[in-house]
């Protein structure tokens, strides 16, 4: 087995790695002239040794799925219509359009559109991109009338905030509007915002995201808003928002102290006057409002994790909660009911978890206890499924929209298997691959991972890797590594920062036991991951590139020095990878631990 080397070795490899640090520091300059040549001659070379990937009949396969208008247009109810957001290939930016509930009920509904994103970037001669939108809730419970859009140039993570008419489909002249910058906003009332923005020295954290909390009154100029609220250059985000809750608003200050934590202080993220990392607590607003420390009784339980159990989300409806819970990656969802007494009375859960994705939004919480219920598998596309909370658990309800099959899944078998990582710890991972395929080593088989930012890979339709690599004959496999969130947060935080080898520890695991189940061998053995998980494809090639006959390493942000010279992307992932200056005896926790 691989041994950890011992701190002087360690040291002195950290201290050749520091003496190149800087030697690319051009790359950095993501638009540099250096920076875009670079990446020009690195693309003709692959195209050069691969070919190119449009001369092949699969890439027009891929290219009509992903083109392909077979999607399932998921709504969000406004007043009296359904919103939804549409891409295809005549709509590349897309389209902001809305209809009634009775049309969204047809095969084709009748759409209006809102905003045309595409018909937008062509009048102004910039190419947006829609980057969401923050509606009003009128105080007098109208329909809302007003938003604020979100706009970024090329789909940066900047963008341009508008205020935005849904009567007159149209930008509000002399409306609310914010320049391009990193923004947090929010609606306190029609004439009042709260505001995180780039106002010059002092009002961004390190991340480049918001420091600041501020209040800006309709017709005044924005950099004299009154400060409400100011965090830490070092958090991620500092955000106001205002919620609402059983007809009572509630003003809240958000301070993001790494990008994957929140300040939802009933959801907890760590153990809490003795109730454990996971666990959904209930109490009165008030009550908890107005005690610095509640009581431990005062506290409803609803969900309380267990070693192979976790909460993944939860929506709530006009009387239920309704609770999506990863029984080992699997879903089951669990429904409460709200009380005359004040209390959620148990409504009971499904008899049997599910290896199936799964998305659960209330239609609208503050008039019906309907509630989307959408669900994929690796082998059946989306069925999205309209449903009544009061029915219970294993009611689907009315079945509104189904994506037809993009690739041929007949024979196919989906399986879950553990292996064992080096500290002892168990960890799943699914496989997809032909019933009764040998046990050879000899399958073609794609490993993909990610584990980072309490992400968790549940099933999910697979329609690329499907139509070129499924049908094909190939394995496909999905490890679900410490990091993410498959286990609460508790698995999440078990890879953070000097732990952060226990994510890797866990892939390299997962690769063996493929192997060692006679799934694959290294030759045949293919690993896949981006962002995040691209990192990871980074620590597999330098720690394991005996184990895997391929990498696929996307996006990744291999370097994490860059956070402590100021890059922003570094900063964000600090919460999780650590820096390199804070690395112990045991070696770099960001390059991975190294290895004999």
């Amino acid at each position: 087995m691989a041994s950890t080397i011992g701190p002087e070795a360690s040291a002195a490899l950290q201290a050749r790695w520091m003496e190149k640090d800087g030697e690319h520091a051009w790359l950095e300059e993501v638009e540099g002239e250096s920076a875009l040549t670079w990446v020009k001659d690195i693309n003709a070379n692959c195209l050069s040794e691969l070919g190119d990937p449009a001369s092949k009949a699969s890439y027009q396969r891929v290219l009509s799925i992903l083109d392909s208008k077979e999607k399932i247009p998921h709504p969000r109810k406004i007043g009296e219509y359904y919103y939804n957001f549409w891409q295809d290939a005549e709509n590349p930016r897309g389209l902001w359009r809305r209809t009634t509930p009775e049309s969204y009920r047809q095969p084709e509904p009748e759409w209006e559109v809102v905003l045309d994103v595409d018909a937008l970037g062509a009048a102004e001669d910039i190419s947006w991109v829609y980057a969401g939108h923050t509606l009003l809730e009128e105080e007098d419970g109208s329909p809302p009338s007003r938003t604020l859009m979100k706009l970024s140039r090329g789909g940066s993570d900047a963008n341009v905030v508008r205020e935005f008419d849904l009567v007159t489909k149209a930008f509000v002249e002399g409306g609310f509007e914010l320049p391009e910058a990193k923004s947090r906003v929010s609606w306190v009332h029609r004439d009042l915002l709260l505001v995180g923005t780039d106002l010059g020295e002092g009002s961004l954290t390190d991340s480049g995201y918001p420091r600041q909390v501020r209040e800006w009154a309709r017709g005044t100029p924005l950099k004299e808003a009154p400060l409400m609220y100011e965090g830490e250059a070092t958090d991620v985000a500092v955000s106001g928002y205002l919620g609402f809750h059983a007809g009572h608003a509630f003003e809240w200050r958000r301070r993001s102290t790494t990008f994957y934590t929140s300040k939802m202080l009933l959801s907890l993220r760590s153990e809490w006057l003795g109730f454990p990392t996971g666990t959904l607590l209930s109490i009165g607003i008030t009550d908890f409002i107005d005690n610095d420390i509640p009581d431990p009784a005062a506290f409803q339980v609803l969900f309380k994790p267990s070693e192979r159990v976790s909460l993944q989300g939860y929506t709530a409806t006009k009387t239920y909660l309704i609770l999506q819970q990863l029984d080992t990656v699997k879903t089951r969802l669990r429904f409460w009911r709200y009380t005359e007494e004040g209390l959620w009375a148990d409504a009971g859960e499904e008899a049997a978890p599910s290896i199936c994705g799964a998305y659960v939004g209330a239609v609208d919480s503050d008039t019906s206890d309907e509630f989307w219920f959408r669900t994929e598998t690796f082998t059946e596309p989306s069925t999205l499924f309209l449903c009544d909370a009061a029915l219970g658990p294993g009611a689907r309800g009315e079945e509104l929209k189904s994506l037809p099959a993009q690739f041929d899944a007949a024979g196919l078998e989906v399986t879950q298997a553990e292996a064992t990582s080096a500290d002892g710890t168990q960890v799943p991972y699914f496989l997809v691959m032909k019933e009764g395929s040998p046990r050879d080593g000899k399958n073609p088989t794609l490993l993909f991972g990610y584990g980072g930012f309490e992400v968790s890979l549940t099933p999910a339709y697979p329609a690329v890797v499907g139509a070129t690599w499924l049908e094909e004959g190939g394995a496909y496999a999905m490890a679900n590594i410490r990091g993410g969130g498959e286990f609460g947060p508790a698995w999440h935080q078990a890879a953070l920062k000097e732990k952060r080898q226990a994510a890797y520890d866990d892939f390299i695991a997962v690769a063996e036991h493929l192997c060692a189940e006679g799934v694959t061998s290294p030759p045949h053995l293919g690993i896949r991951g981006g962002s995040n998980g691209g990192l990871l494809m980074g620590n597999m090639f330098v720690q394991r590139p005996d184990l895997f006959g391929a990498v696929v390493c996307a996006v990744p942000l291999l370097d994490m020095s860059v956070s402590e010279a100021g890059v922003e992307e570094g900063a964000r992932g600090v919460g999780a990878e650590g820096v390199p200056s804070e690395a112990g005896a045991e070696g770099d926790p960001i390059r991975g631990v190294q290895r004999e």
